[in-house]
């Protein structure tokens, strides 16, 4: 299971951005993503957010619902796959903006 503990802007090709609450190994994912094009950017906002109750929610549902890449994984690092991750309206939309709130991003 992978901590989730910064925040990150995301600018989609279309130059559209979203916020992403990630971790150092994400982050390198996306910045390799946008070296291969499938985003324009990535950008750290925030490091060592608070493990609030949101947060540990939030990073629960994203363990269980996505396969992480990783930098440790030569496949992950070689040939990057960008999926932008959903956030279901209820709970997990709630946690995600309660964590973007509290670091007062958005």
């Amino acid at each position: 299971m992978e901590q989730l503990d910064l925040i990150e802007e995301i600018t989609r090709n279309d130059g559209s951005r979203y916020y992403e609450i990630s971790n150092i190994d994400q982050n390198g994912i996306a910045e390799l993503a946008a070296d291969h094009g499938a985003i324009k950017s990535v950008r750290i906002l925030q490091l060592n957010i608070p493990r609030t109750k949101a947060l540990i929610e939030y990073e629960k549902y994203i363990n269980d619902t996505y396969d992480l890449q990783t930098l440790t994984n030569e496949d992950d690092w070689k040939n990057p796959k960008w999926v932008e991750w959903e956030k279901p309206k209820g709970k997990i939309l709630d946690a995600y903006n309660m964590v973007l709130k509290a670091n007062r991003i958005g």
